[in-house]
């Protein structure tokens, strides 16, 4: 069975009440890192929550920086009260401050009922409720984290569509290379001929040396093994998008090989025949294996 590549992009959030007072949304978000990197927003008074979310994500999720926020939804089901002694003794704080000062002015209602503890909620605070709220949250949170990882393996085949595609584009210039790469050591007789024909005016040229020399310059400057190689990579890549599960550190790894082939194609292909077209060839396979390092690295 082919396992489902998994991007480490990813959103998913849901809603639930622990009561007609108290609601909350949990949601989480994923974006790439080496490892496991979970950060927890959490309402205060939620230590336990806590540990038995980090405990399910890495259930679900091997690598990411992800965040789960929890938010408590009092807004539509909560009565706020003043507290009216609280706003009393700042009230009277204020006139006697006033008078004291011989200033006229009156105290700002507003400024006083932002005063810490002006304000009461009547929102379930014990430790019963806040069993209760984590309970109801971790009743969500294999669905939500399945949702992430829905969304994650939707961005992942969107990613490996694009790393065939580049894999396709390497196999179709190696090709190239080794059709041009056929027809060097000939173009390098004809190039030496002309040469010495410049040079030695109306001397007989020795043929067989010709040939010698052409097929020493085409041997320094051969590619075979690197092209091969670069093929093998190829087929290695695309059997590990086909296998699936979690191939992102393999296929960055497998990348960098790939990039010590193209280079030492590179280094060869000066001075030889079909040279700028070769090169131009190789500086394509670079220019794709950098664009696939920059998918693979968002690849769980």
């Amino acid at each position: 069975m082919t396992l489902a590549v998994r991007s480490m992009t990813g959103f998913a959030t849901a809603t639930g009440s622990v009561s007609e007072q108290l609601g909350f949304s949990i949601s989480a978000k994923s974006v790439n890192h080496r490892f496991l990197d979970p950060h927890l927003r959490l309402p205060s008074g939620c230590d336990a929550l806590e540990m038995d979310l980090r405990r399910a994500l890495k259930e679900y999720v091997r690598r990411g920086h992800v965040e789960i926020t929890v938010q408590l939804d009092r807004s539509s089901r909560t009565n706020v009260q003043v507290n009216m002694p609280v706003v009393r003794a700042h009230y009277e704080a204020f006139q006697t401050a006033a008078s004291e000062l011989r200033l006229n002015v009156s105290p700002d209602l507003n400024a006083i009922l932002r005063v810490p503890g002006a304000l009461s909620a009547d929102a379930p605070t014990g430790s019963e409720d806040m069993a209760a709220l984590q309970s109801a949250v971790m009743a969500l949170v294999p669905q939500l984290l399945e949702d992430l990882n829905r969304m994650r393996e939707h961005e992942g085949a969107a990613l490996v569509a694009e790393l065939r595609a580049e894999m396709g584009r390497i196999r179709d210039a190696v090709t190239e290379v080794r059709s041009l790469r056929a027809e060097t050591a000939p173009q390098m007789a004809e190039v030496l001929r002309e040469r010495l024909r410049a040079l030695l005016a109306d001397t007989p040229i020795n043929e067989d040396r010709v040939l010698t020399e052409a097929a020493l310059l085409a041997e320094r400057g051969d590619v075979d093994e690197e092209m091969v190689r670069l093929d093998a990579h190829v087929d290695h890549f695309l059997q590990m998008l086909d296998e699936g599960g979690e191939v992102g550190k393999r296929l960055d790894f497998l990348l960098q090989e790939f990039n010590r082939e193209a280079n030492t194609l590179l280094s060869k292909t000066g001075g030889s025949a079909h040279s700028l077209r070769i090169t131009e060839h190789a500086l394509n396979v670079k220019s794709e294996i950098e664009r696939a390092r920059e998918q693979v690295q968002n690849l769980e």
